[in-house]
């Protein structure tokens, strides 16, 4: 609940920061304090960074699926619609997760005809929400909405990949990501956007400041220990409570309006990860 509070929130503090902060910008200030934030605590609770390189390999790849591709896709994908249809389209990642598990072959022995259903309703009402806005016309953007799912996709395979840490704390894990991401992203913001040159308000910074420190600092070292006790779909299926957060703090906030195909699409797409998340019923024996 309080994970899923905290990433629902984010898509209403992107909007704020966009206002005077570009995406790539945005991003590269939020994983870089939330990084420098997660070394201070890893190093004052007597932990040291890892120096295998095989390690560090695998923390950039974390770093990438975790923050840097998704928290790009969704920023730029807010620059075109609404955080509130962001929150619903980011809610797939247990549908994903699911269908990675089927693709691979791990989860054919939990396949049943309640997550089939589940994962059906899901992408009906991705399909329903993207196909309506798309033949609707102007201010769609149908690519931006592709990105955000994109993102989710992302967050899918994260905590999959995240498996492989379970020998380091949760705080070096997170600090170690979040690294990665900072190295990957100030770079690339520097070269696209020249943040030397913007002028951002006070209430852009306060912004990414909170999406640094709340919902990326203290919200990895909740989610990896999540991936450590409930396993990467149950880490995920919080997403149906986020899209829900999302919503509520778009329209009460932003004044963000809700349409009948984002409501019948976000009806679907949280039954279908309710449906993809709740165990199965046992057979009567």
């Amino acid at each position: 609940m309080l994970l899923s509070l905290i990433w629902g929130s984010s898509f209403t503090l992107i909007k704020v920061a966009l206002a005077t902060v570009p995406p790539f910008t945005m991003v590269a200030g939020r994983v870089t304090i939330a990084a420098m934030l997660l070394i201070c605590i890893a190093i004052g609770q007597g932990h040291s960074l890892p120096r295998q390189r095989s390690v560090w390999a695998a923390l950039l790849v974390q770093g990438l699926l975790q923050s840097t591709l998704p928290f790009t896709l969704i920023s730029w994908g807010e620059t075109q619609i609404p955080s509130g249809l962001a929150g619903v389209l980011n809610a797939t990642p247990p549908l994903f997760v699911l269908l990675i598990a089927l693709m691979t072959g791990r989860g054919r022995r939990t396949i049943n005809g309640q997550k089939i259903i589940g994962v059906a309703a899901g992408l009906a009402g991705v399909i329903l929400t993207i196909g309506i806005d798309a033949r609707a016309g102007a201010g769609a953007a149908p690519l931006a909405q592709l990105a955000v799912l994109g993102a989710s996709l992302c967050y899918a395979l994260a905590p999959i990949w995240g498996q492989r840490f379970s020998s380091l704390p949760a705080i070096v894990t997170a600090a170690g990501a979040m690294s990665c991401a900072a190295i990957l992203m100030l770079p690339m913001a520097a070269i696209v956007e020249r943040p030397w040159t913007l002028a951002p308000t006070a209430q852009a910074i306060a912004a990414v400041i909170a999406l640094a420190v709340i919902c990326t600092a203290l919200a990895m070292v909740i989610y990896f220990r999540l991936i450590r006790t409930l396993g990467p779909l149950a880490t995920t299926s919080g997403s149906y409570l986020r899209a829900g957060f999302a919503v509520m703090l778009g329209t009460t906030l932003l004044g963000e309006r809700l349409t009948w195909s984002i409501l019948a699409g976000m009806t679907l797409v949280l039954t279908g990860v309710v449906a993809v998340a709740l165990p199965s019923p046992k057979p009567r024996p």
